[in-house]
């Protein structure tokens, strides 16, 4: 498995990508549980030439690949490269033939810019593919018997991004507080304040809450409060990112179902 270490973002043109027999596949890798990743995301690192791979993304996925691996990930505060530069490795990687596969953590179309990856290589007549993943923002909660709609409980949920590429809290926060559905927001932690207030405007102190770091991943960390305790949970149990936070009455089901297994444990 090779390991690519080039930075440069070397030039290229819409008019040379038409001579190309490149391609590029955006792959989801799921939550970060090496075994939800799905049988057709396998098959794409099996015949890929290139692996342009994210910071959430399990590293022993690359095990199934024998290609170029070249981290492109994103943590706060470090970037191993800007959005523009990956860009151009995808253009420049693919106009040398090659199958260029974007490894992106969870699925690439729930906030993770695999759509805009996708056009900009359409742009350069560059033939592209998407292979769906397992998206965190249902699996995490499920991981952890929260579901994010039940019977009797909740009839919708929003999933819903905590910080906008103009690192502000989206809109959209307030407008789910208002609704009776579960609420589940990416990248939030550093906005879970500002969440905290609005739905504590609407009411909503009691409302359970949970926040889960590194879900489905060996160093899962879950804190279950509600909109007032929340906070002083995670930074009891030094919550922080990258994490999925879940608002709504699904969050008791974990908590119910865990005492009905004690309760069958006991009985046996």
């Amino acid at each position: 498995m090779g390991t690519g270490t080039n930075h440069s973002s070397e030039g290229y043109s819409a008019l040379e990508s038409s001579q190309s027999n490149g391609k590029l596949t955006v792959v989801g890798a799921g939550p970060g549980d090496p075994d939800l990743i799905t049988l057709k995301a396998i098959k794409a690192l099996k015949n890929a030439d290139v692996v342009l791979y994210d910071a959430l993304v399990n590293d022993s996925l690359l095990d199934y690949c024998d290609a170029e691996t070249i981290f492109v990930g994103k943590r706060k505060g470090c970037y191993a490269y800007q959005q523009e530069q990956i860009n151009a490795l995808i253009v420049q990687r693919a106009q040398l033939g090659k199958h260029v596969v974007r490894l992106k953590g969870g699925d690439p179309f729930v906030f993770g810019r695999g759509a805009e990856e996708m056009e900009h290589a359409a742009g350069y007549g560059i033939e592209t593919a998407m292979v769906p993943g397992i998206s965190s923002s249902l699996s995490v909660p499920a991981a952890q018997n929260i579901p994010v709609t039940k019977r009797g409980a909740t009839e919708s949920f929003w999933v819903i991004t905590g910080t906008t590429k103009n690192h502000k809290l989206s809109a959209d926060v307030a407008l789910a507080a208002k609704s009776n559905a579960t609420v589940v927001i990416l990248m939030g932690m550093s906005k879970l304040a500002e969440i905290v207030t609005l739905f504590k405007q609407e009411g909503k102190s009691k409302m359970p809450m949970a926040i889960i770091q590194n879900g489905t991943r060996e160093n899962e960390k879950i804190g279950i409060g509600t909109v007032a305790s929340i906070e002083s949970k995670a930074k009891e149990q030094q919550l922080s990112n990258p994490a999925i936070i879940i608002i709504g009455e699904v969050v008791r089901h974990r908590e119910k179902f865990i005492a009905i297994q004690k309760e069958v444990i006991q009985e046996v």
